[in-house]
């Protein structure tokens, strides 16, 4: 726990965490203690709360190795700025970012801050570099502040944290199988320097590449262009334009049980690449630029003779339902999830999605939620579906 309002919320988390099995470990920072005592975190734990770097009842006096050696994931909620912007850094002048740096456990952070602090540059940039490390975030929600203002940057509600916790840890159904996924954008190239793309930012599809992972699977990831680390444990072929991510699937798709294309490719691409970077000519107000339709990679797969369990996404500004239902059974897939990525509240680069899977039963909904969380459900309904 780091020193936030939201720490009041930290106790309910542990007893959820304990309802579902856990051994929990609480270790408070000096900004906590101010909002929270360590005796009631004590109470809820069963267990002494650690809060002093150099431990004189600890072995040797190191109370840090011992901890991150015994844990199995590390939780930082509530998860401030300030604790955003050391981890990142790599401080270690406290328990808690000692124990980080000294843990190979797996890292989740539920932020929680002010909407402002949430959204300034220097808070983005930090958590860039922790997802490139391969860090879990958690939310952050929206709504109601302490501080009287309105936006994101609550946190996400501990029945919620506790959830994406177990359920990685807990599952391990899709053991043996082996799971090929696409995610982000493509590029397509008009001249060496500009390029037809989308604002998909893949954090979708590496969210179900890391969860699939996580519940045993064997993974492979096709990606586009996207600022992201590849989840631990998978393997992720880099790909550009529709025509070599399409390259990539034929190479991988013999060998998968379940494909899962949730790459958003291009429709189209120019008919030529231009050599050299085209240059404005006197005169010249307009240019017109011939497209060609891209290979259809979700409805290539489908029609294998051998396809594989097959799962797409439809991404839409309008009509979600009624175009996924259409696009599945135009392309022959066993199921469409669809997603809304018009307006302000776009799944396109957000931290949170909603998506309803449409198959030949009732549709199943899912969301919102942090994408980690819609992750592991869409997993779940899939390995139901299929089974």
């Amino acid at each position: 726990m780091t020193g936030g309002i939201a720490a009041y919320k930290s106790p309910q988390l542990v007893r959820r965490l304990i309802e579902r099995g856990c051994e929990v470990r609480v270790v408070m920072s000096a900004g906590a203690e101010a909002f929270i005592t360590p005796l009631s975190l004590q109470a809820v734990s069963g267990h002494p709360v650690h809060c002093e770097l150099l431990d004189a009842e600890a072995e040797s006096g190191m109370g840090h190795i011992e901890l991150a050696r015994w844990a199995d994931t590390v939780v930082i909620a509530p998860a401030t700025a300030h604790c955003l912007a050391r981890l990142a850094h790599g401080f270690a002048d406290d328990l808690l970012s000692t124990l980080v740096l000294a843990t190979g456990a797996r890292l989740l952070l539920a932020p929680a801050m002010n909407q402002q602090m949430w959204q300034h540059p220097a808070t983005r940039a930090n958590l860039d570099i922790l997802r490139a490390r391969g860090v879990g975030i958690i939310g952050p929600g929206s709504g109601d502040q302490a501080c009287g203002e309105v936006g994101p940057g609550r946190m996400t509600e501990p029945e919620d944290i506790a959830d994406v916790v177990t359920s990685a840890a807990a599952d391990q159904s899709w053991a043996g199988w082996r799971v090929l996924l696409t995610a982000g954008p493509t590029w397509e190239a008009i001249d060496p320097v500009r390029g037809i793309t989308n604002h998909s930012s893949g954090k979708m599809g590496y969210a179900l590449a890391q969860a699939a992972r996580e519940a045993g699977a064997e993974v492979t990831l096709v990606s586009g262009p996207v600022a992201l680390q590849p989840p631990a444990g998978v393997n992720c072929i880099d790909v550009r334009s529709a025509e070599e991510m399409l390259a990539a699937v034929l190479a991988n798709v013999a060998a998968a049980d379940v494909f899962i294309g949730v790459a958003a490719v291009a429709d189209f691409r120019p008919a030529q690449k231009a050599e050299h970077k085209i240059k404005k000519t006197p005169g010249g107000d307009t240019m017109t630029l011939e497209l060609v339709r891209n290979p259809d990679i979700l409805a290539t797969v489908a029609a294998l003779d051998d396809a594989p369990f097959t799962v797409g996404f439809a991404a839409e500004t309008r009509d979600t339902l009624e175009n996924a239902r259409t696009k599945r059974v135009a392309k022959r897939v066993d199921v469409i999830a669809a997603n809304d990525v018009g307006g302000s509240d776009s799944a396109f680069g957000s931290d949170s999605n909603t998506v309803t899977l449409v198959h030949d039963g009732e549709d199943i909904v899912i969301g919102p939620a942090p994408k980690a969380m819609v992750a592991a459900e869409m997993l779940r309904a899939i390995d139901s579906l299929i089974r």
